[in-house]
């Protein structure tokens, strides 16, 4: 049987769908998806000691923001603000600073995403403090994962990494268990 190779601007999702990264349909966003992806998709391009995925990063940071006492919609960007990588992959940050177009396509379906979920974008605020709790754990991986020594002091934070690994059907279990329950807080208005 001969197999011909079909160019397409989508690609095949865990749950069937075909999906534009670059033409995103938000009613295609399945958050299934996105925990199925996160949860095999390793840090670091898979250039660390032990793999780690994104989806626990995802999930850390989550756990974060609720120890802080943050809004629960905070809570729940912070699980979903990687989740572009589920439809785009990623790439390093140096990389990605090479690469403005990446990033604006990006940027795009992230929105898209955060407007899925949570109804609306981020605001100023809620990205600094995101991106507060994802800087902060970059600089354990950076310190645990690749034995680098960052120039900044130890973050503080209510929940430090544990990485050991674990199967990732474990851990997208945990990611829709997390996103289940503050999703529904946030529709409830409770965590606005």
């Amino acid at each position: 049987m001969e197999y011909k190779y079909i160019m397409s601007n989508h690609i095949t999702t865990y749950t069937g769908l075909y999906f534009e990264p670059t033409n995103p349909d938000g009613s295609k966003i399945c958050i299934e998806d996105i925990a199925h992806a996160l949860s095999m998709t390793c840090r670091g391009n898979g250039h660390v000691k032990s793999f780690w995925s994104v989806g626990e990063h995802c999930i850390l940071c989550a756990k974060e923001a609720a120890l802080r006492g943050y809004p629960d919609r905070l809570v729940l960007a912070c699980l979903l603000h990687d989740a572009s990588e589920c439809y785009m992959s990623d790439l390093p940050r140096p990389f990605k600073l090479e690469l403005p177009e990446y990033k604006k396509l990006e940027t795009r379906l992230l929105a898209i995403i955060y407007e899925h979920f949570l109804g609306s974008a981020l605001s100023e605020e809620e990205e600094t403090l995101l991106k507060e709790i994802d800087d902060a754990f970059l600089w354990y991986d950076l310190t645990c994962l690749l034995n680098e020594k960052p120039e900044e002091d130890e973050p503080e934070v209510h929940i430090k990494p544990d990485y050991r690994v674990r199967p990732f059907e474990e851990v997208e279990r945990e990611y829709l268990a997390m996103f289940r329950q503050y999703d529904l807080q946030v529709q409830r208005g409770a965590g606005s």
